[in-house]
């Protein structure tokens, strides 16, 4: 009988990418997001791989359609062995400047609604026996930048909540581990090289380099691929003694 994944924030970016690799090794699928179409990316994704998936649009700040959305997974799959804390917002501005009503978001999207997931689906991973919680944290959990007051604090939270389930979990056959990447080609970040270029008045080359890929020592974007084969050996029977991490997937960043 095929696994199930549920999936925050994955009908785009690095959510969707770790979504097909789950899909292509046989998983059942549930997707969760914003976007409008995400019930047609859920079923595309279905038909491309010949699995199951259906699209959950709840809002990830509301702690009851949280249950509900994992509630609707056990009943529809039997139970949901492998849960991605993917979701993430941002927003970068001074600390004097930076409003308080974006903290409360990026803490509440970013770190609390993994919280509520993970509780969710706890249950019913420490009857089977077997559970996987997989964080997307950042390399931002373990490094600070300027600016970035809620989203550093939200991903070290992340982390730290990686370790604490990965002990809670131990005995029940559940791991918990955060991958930490750095900067990933996504569509998103394909937008706005051209943007970041004119405003810098650099070509694109030079402004992936000096200002994208600045702390990375590898001059390369992590690939949402990277990613999802992480994701996927951290799922399997082979990493059940890989637990409590925090891996980062970044081009050298972290160990600056």
């Amino acid at each position: 009988m095929a696994k199930t994944v549920l999936i925050t924030g994955s009908s785009s970016g690095i959510g969707l990418g770790i979504a097909r690799s789950f899909a292509e090794a046989g998983y059942n699928l549930v997707f969760n997001g914003l976007e409008d179409n995400g019930a047609e990316i859920a079923a595309g994704v279905a038909s491309e791989f010949g699995i199951e998936a259906y699209f959950s649009p709840i809002n990830l700040m509301d702690p009851a359609a949280i249950r509900k959305m994992v509630e609707e997974a056990e009943s529809r799959f039997g139970g949901v062995d492998v849960l991605v804390n993917n979701a993430g917002v941002q927003y970068v501005a001074h600390i004097e400047e930076f409003p308080e009503s974006k903290w409360d978001l990026i803490l509440g999207v970013n770190l609390s609604a993994a919280f509520h997931t993970t509780k969710a689906v706890w249950p019913g991973m420490q009857s089977r026996g077997f559970g996987r919680i997989i964080n997307i944290a950042s390399v931002h959990g373990l490094k600070a930048s300027p600016f970035k007051t809620a989203y550093v604090a939200a991903k070290h939270g992340m982390v730290g909540l990686t370790k604490v389930l990965a002990l809670e979990g131990a005995e029940h056959g559940i791991t918990a581990n955060a991958i930490c990447p750095g900067y990933v080609k996504t569509p998103l970040v394909e937008k706005q090289i051209p943007e970041q270029a004119k405003s810098h008045g650099m070509t694109e080359e030079e402004v992936t380099e000096k200002v994208f890929l600045k702390a990375h020592a590898v001059k390369d974007f992590v690939k949402v691929e990277t990613l999802g084969a992480l994701a996927l050996f951290l799922a399997g029977e082979g990493a059940a003694t890989v637990t409590g991490t925090a891996i980062p997937v970044d081009g050298g960043w972290a160990a600056r």
